[in-house]
This record gives structure tokens, C-alpha cells and sequence, in this order.
């Protein structure tokens, strides 16, 4: 089953279930598939699922930061329900260390030195390890490789 057939179920499930947080959040994950595929005209692989589900995670957080700073904990409250339902599709993720080691092979085998390659870099290491790890993460391991 695809990743795109499993959130249709999950929406299904949820509205039998009558469980109106999941139904909505997937509801938002199901229009921003939609979205893209009447944008792009295409039909989407899991790959293309997950950069949304990631996309979607990362607004997520960014607003619970700046509900945080407004001291509205009823929004922080609604946005973490809404990125535990949506770390549910994405694959396993890489830990720190995992990605520092796969970071500093792909620098290795770019031959990549100094802060200067670092657009380089990137561009390799999120072709690797897009929907694996945490692109922030990543980021923070390229630069750390290339630094040192």
C-alpha cells in the first residue's frame, strides 16, 4: 500500500471513528496532495508525500514557536496534536550521528572543503537523504563538516 492510499484509509478510519482532530489534520495532509498534483500534473510517489508531510511538519513548528512567544497555549496545544498525526507518515528518521556520518562521506566524496562548497554539498545530501532526516539537522551537520 501506498503512502498516499494509507493517509486515505487513516482519513476514512478516523471519520468513522469520528475523531475530529486526526480527520482535520489529515484533511489539510490530503488538500496539500491534491494541491500539488493539480499544480504539477502529476501523480504522486511517496518520495513527493513525504517532502510534503515534512513541509507541513516544519510549518507546524515554526508556529508553535511563535505561539509560544504569544503565550497562547491552546494554539501551541492544537499544532502538536496536528504534528503527531503527521509524524505518523513519515519513514524512521536518522539520529545525529547517523547523519554526521553520512554528511561527512558524501564531503569526502564531493571533496568538498571550506563553507564555500556548502550549496554543493546540500544539493547531494538532501538527493540522499531527503524524507530520512531532519533537513535542519542536516544543515547544522554540513556546516559542522565543513568547518572543521
Amino acid at each position: 500500500m501506498s503512502l498516499k492510499e494509507r493517509i486515505t484509509e487513516d482519513m476514512k478510519a478516523a471519520m468513522r471513528a469520528k475523531d475530529a482532530e486526526r480527520l482535520g489534520t489529515i484533511r489539510l495532509l490530503t488538500a496539500a496532495m491534491k494541491q500539488k498534483e493539480v499544480d504539477e500534473r502529476i501523480e504522486l510517489d511517496d518520495p513527493m508525500v513525504i517532502a510534503i508531510v515534512d513541509k507541513m511538519l516544519k510549518q507546524r513548528k515554526d508556529s508553535i514557536d511563535a505561539f509560544e512567544k504569544a503565550a497562547r497555549q491552546d494554539l501551541v496545544d492544537k499544532e502538536k496534536a496536528e504534528v503527531l498525526v503527521l509524524q505518523a507518515y513519515l519513514p524512521a528518521r536518522l539520529g545525529a550521528e547517523e547523519v554526521a556520518a553520512e554528511v561527512k562521506a558524501i564531503v569526502a566524496e564531493l571533496g568538498a572543503k571550506g563553507l564555500g562548497d556548502m550549496g554543493k554539498v546540500m544539493g547531494a545530501v538532501k538527493a540522499r537523504l531527503a524524507g530520512k532526516a531532519d533537513m535542519g539537522l542536516v544543515s547544522a551537520a554540513v556546516k559542522a563538516a565543513l568547518a572543521g
